[in-house]
């Protein structure tokens, strides 16, 4: 049975999330103490106790992700979990993916992801930029609804997550008229996400130019297990792929739905989300019910999915 592995991007962050997984797999306490050297504080501390305003800014957000999900592929890995044959992340998990998959050290991989967050910031400084979830439309009407509402502003539709699942970004004025022009369309739900930056929209891209040079920096290598893009859904084959692919994707959509379809037709029978929470398993059921989806972000989901997708080679 052909194996892909996941790993969620921010959202899936909450206080004391790993710990029941920490207490049993030493690998979580110690990718966080390697994650709080470089970072140079306790991260771990600020995953377990909060404050929660602090954990949900994006640039410790987006350090606490990667940990998580390396974390998790470590201990999945530690208690023999075999291998995956393809692996995808959605945005920031894209990062995590790579390090996985030894293309990207994680000491480095944290370093970039926080220039990352703190370059997002800046491009959108808190209170101007929005996110939305449209729920309930084809991805053509949310499309043709942010078009309706721009008027000579950013909003475009960010994250294709699943069937009737899109989420939209840009300008706040912008993304609240794009959400009306979506309820009139006949959208079953309207949601402003609790984030402070607007992803994968044009606003981004004073953002990825910088990050190109960040970029430019780092000695990424071929992937050992094939990492899926966000951007191109297509599998990196070398360093230059992936820096083209990861500035692109700062201010590019995130075609989730394309990615696991992909990954379908490349055999994959099962999913597993390697992170906390269970966010992806759950869009990877609605876009192919067909395939088996599961987390691994306690030890009895460990545990399950050890039992269901098994354990050895791929």
């Amino acid at each position: 049975m052909t194996l892909a592995m996941v790993y969620p991007g921010q959202g899936s962050q909450s206080v004391g999330m790993l710990r029941a997984l920490a207490d049993q797999h030493e690998e979580v306490r110690q990718t966080f103490s390697e994650a709080g050297e470089v970072l140079d504080y306790d991260l771990w501390d600020l995953v377990q106790n909060g404050p929660l305003e602090r954990l949900d800014n994006t640039v410790v957000t987006q350090s606490a992700m990667l940990s998580a999900g390396v974390a998790c592929w470590r201990a999945w890995r530690g208690a023999g979990g075999r291998e995956p044959s393809f692996m995808a992340g959605h945005s920031l998990g894209e990062y995590t993916a790579l390090v996985c998959a030894n293309a990207l050290p994680f000491a480095d991989a944290l370093r970039l992801v926080r220039r990352r967050a703190e370059l997002m910031q800046a491009a959108a400084p808190a209170g101007e930029g929005a996110m939305a979830a449209i729920l309930g439309l084809d991805d053509e009407t949310v499309i043709a609804a942010c078009e309706r509402a721009a008027d000579g502003q950013v909003v475009s539709a960010v994250n294709f997550n699943a069937p009737g699942q899109v989420v939209i970004a840009g300008g706040r004025a912008a993304v609240e008229r794009a959400m009306e022009e979506a309820r009139s369309a006949g959208a079953k739900r309207t949601l402003l996400l609790n984030v402070s930056v607007p992803s994968h929209c044009d606003l981004m891209r004073p953002a990825a130019e910088e990050l190109s040079r960040t970029l430019a920096e780092i000695a990424f290598a071929n992937p050992a297990v094939p990492v899926l893009g966000n951007a191109d859904v297509r599998p990196y084959e070398n360093a230059v792929q992936i820096r083209t692919g990861l500035e692109k994707q700062l201010y590019s959509p995130v075609r989730w739905v394309d990615t696991v379809r992909y990954l379908v037709n490349l055999g994959s029978r099962s999913v597993i989300e390697c992170g906390p929470g269970k966010v992806l398993a759950g869009l990877v059921k609605r876009i192919d019910r067909s395939v088996p989806a599961a987390c691994i972000d306690s030890p009895e989901a460990l545990q399950t999915a050890l039992g269901s997708a098994g354990a050895g080679a791929r």
